[in-house]
């Protein structure tokens, strides 16, 4: 008898202080998570439809890249009036995750989506996950300011609205999930936005994919070798290149930024000059498949053979762009400037070309972004679980060989990617 009615205390206690909590919990976030997703998922479906409207009226109108002096000055003249308090972008996102202070203003979502559609109408080189992140990011936290939430509720707000948009643009939403819960401190996972994340990631993805209709582009990796330990030794100098392209990728942007803030003291001038750059970089190449998204160029990489400097042209087109002030995400150029640099390694790499161009995809993603489990999730959603070790792999290695620099200047060191690194802790990649 006296077991029963210590084992009957014990589920109570249970119901009590575990299990009434977390189903309230899990309640309140699906409703919220619901929302956000929704919101995120339908901005970002109206994102991309605009953004291919945008990239075929260039490329059948390749005269307007002429324009693109003209389309920084109005960019960079509208965030100077009416956006210095969302200018920051997905590093604002990081910052009010680190520090609360006040609501993100929703203009970033309207802004950040004008500038990018700008970015591209008239030639820039840039990606759109940028885009989508700040649109989630900045929708998800109204919710803070309408249904007056605490400080670790708004962080979690943040934390969907960052899952939702990566999630939706891409149509990846596992690896969405995870990038929002690996990218805030570099090393460590927010476990405890865990599931509200992967809510709003699956239904951002549902409402853009299948509600809206909206498809993403389909890569493949047909064949794929049996693992050995020869094998496995060669994805090691693969993922080394691969961490190296997203470490020169930062470095790069952040130079072209500084520069660009050293020589032009007036905002709003320093697209022009990009543009002038930019513009003059086409004529000479007599091409603009370093411009723009880059997508066909992507796809292929996975099958045919592509100049060696295909990868350095990218690199040097978007960084430019970016640096300069033009809008845009950076990741669907780090996709490219992967994918070309792994079907350039083809060549002295005996792995199939397809192989290759996929942990390339992925892996100078994960050195630039320090997000190597997402980028691993977003191979295997990609391009199948077949690939999994060989992606998993690439990625990790290139994460390791990035160094702690990163195209996310906010981000924090939470735990330093090896022992002889434990200075770095604590500190921002802005502040190394």
């Amino acid at each position: 008898m006296l077991k029963q009615v210590v084992s009957f205390s014990k589920i109570k206690d249970f119901s009590k202080e575990e299990f009434i909590p977390n189903l309230f919990f899990t309640l309140k976030w699906l409703l919220l998570a619901t929302l956000v997703g929704l919101l995120a998922g339908s901005a970002s479906a109206f994102f991309l439809v605009a953004l291919d409207w945008m990239t075929n009226y260039r490329e059948t109108n390749v005269w307007i890249i002429a324009l693109l002096p003209l389309g920084g000055l109005l960019i960079g003249w509208v965030y100077h009036q009416y956006g210095e308090s969302v200018v920051k972008g997905n590093n604002q996102l990081l910052e009010e995750f680190y520090n609360p202070q006040k609501t993100i203003p929703l203009r970033m979502a309207p802004l950040v989506l004008f500038g990018t559609l700008a970015t591209h109408l008239f030639g820039g080189s840039a990606g759109r996950e940028g885009t989508a992140v700040q649109m989630g990011g900045a929708i998800a936290d109204q919710f803070t300011k309408w249904l007056k939430l605490t400080k670790d509720d708004r962080k979690i707000l943040i934390t969907i609205g960052v899952a939702a948009g990566f999630s939706s643009v891409f149509g990846t939403p596992l690896a969405g999930a995870v990038f929002a819960l690996e990218w805030l401190v570099i090393g460590r996972i927010r476990y405890e936005s865990i599931l509200p994340a992967f809510i709003g990631a699956y239904v951002a993805d549902y409402t853009c994919s299948v509600f809206w209709d909206v498809h993403h582009t389909h890569y493949e990796i047909s064949i794929v070798p049996e693992l050995s330990m020869q094998v496995l030794l060669w994805i090691i100098p693969a993922g080394i290149c691969f961490g190296l392209a997203g470490r020169l990728f930062a470095k790069a942007t952040h130079f072209w930024a500084a520069f660009f803030k050293k020589i032009i003291k007036y905002p709003p001038l320093r697209p022009v000059l990009g543009g002038v750059m930019v513009a003059l970089l086409v004529l000479a190449m007599g091409t603009t498949k370093y411009i723009g998204l880059g997508v066909p160029t992507i796809v292929d990489a996975f099958s045919e053979d592509l100049p060696w400097y295909d990868f350095l042209a990218k690199i040097g087109m978007t960084s430019l762009t970016l640096g300069a002030g033009f809008k845009g995400g950076e990741v669907t150029p780090l996709f490219f400037t992967g994918a070309t640099l792994g079907n350039a390694l083809s060549y002295l790499i005996p792995l199939p070309v397809a192989l290759l161009a996929g942990m390339g995809f992925v892996g100078v993603f994960s050195g630039a972004t320090n997000t190597p489990l997402a980028c691993t999730l977003m191979g295997i959603e990609l391009f199948g679980a077949g690939s999994g070790i060989f992606i998993g792999l690439a990625c990790v290695v290139a994460y390791l060989f990035s160094g702690h620099a990163g195209i996310y200047n906010s981000q924090i060191i939470g735990s330093p990617k090896s022992d002889r690194n434990m200075k770095h802790k604590g500190k921002s990649l802005g502040g190394m």
